[in-house]
């Protein structure tokens, strides 16, 4: 039976550690497990340095451990491989402006996906909810996965709607070449070292990009 409902963004304060307290809202429903998962993955790290190696962490081992642990630390596709097997679920990252989704975990036989979107600086979490505007309490963050398809089609098909909108909407952020303005306080930024300076600086993270 397919999902009923519509996918809709959950939005993660811009702490630098939206990534882990997205995935914390989506396995947990709590917002609140930056510090922890943070220790999840050191310890993981610091268990494993054959296969987390410097080339791999672009850092030390040691030096990554307690680098990732800090508030201040933003993290990305390691971490989501490792929170993926510490889950024990598949993470499905759409990224706005590619409208691309890469599974974390698509390999292994994981019977279950959590999904977040990626706006170039920013991650939060995706929920099926029953309609626009219902309350938290009614979303359904975990999905059935298969080994043909990490998410139900309905789902999927309104992760993908849901994308096509923030894209067409220019709300990410081209790290490479952009120009952008704060839509909180309209402040102008050029390239991602502003835009991550700001975001840092102010709480802010709703940029839109503009010509």
């Amino acid at each position: 039976m397919e999902e009923q409902g519509v996918v809709v963004r959950r939005v993660m304060d811009a702490d630098n550690s939206c990534l882990f307290n997205a995935v914390g809202y989506v396995t947990e429903r709590t917002r609140d497990k930056g510090a922890q998962l943070r220790q999840v993955i050191a310890r993981v790290v610091a268990a494993d340095e054959q296969r987390f190696t410097e080339a791999v962490l672009d850092k030390p081992n040691a030096a990554y451990c307690h680098w990732i642990t800090r508030p201040d630390s933003w993290g990305g596709g390691i971490e989501l491989a490792i929170l993926s097997d510490h889950f024990a679920k598949k993470i499905a990252a759409f990224d706005i402006q590619t409208k691309r989704c890469d599974v974390y975990g698509q390999d292994k036989s994981y019977s279950e996906t959590i999904m977040l979107i990626y706006d170039g600086i920013h991650y939060d979490a995706l929920a099926l909810s029953p309609c626009e505007g219902a309350p938290e309490d009614f979303d359904q963050t975990i999905f059935p996965a298969t080994a043909a398809a990490a998410l139900p089609p309905a789902v999927r098909r309104s992760a993908e709607a849901l994308v096509e909108a923030a894209h067409k909407a220019k709300s990410f952020t081209d790290t490479a070449r952009f120009a952008l303005r704060c839509v909180v306080c309209q402040q102008g930024l050029v390239g991602q070292e502003e835009a991550v300076q700001h975001a840092q600086a102010t709480g802010h993270a709703n940029f839109q990009e503009y010509a």
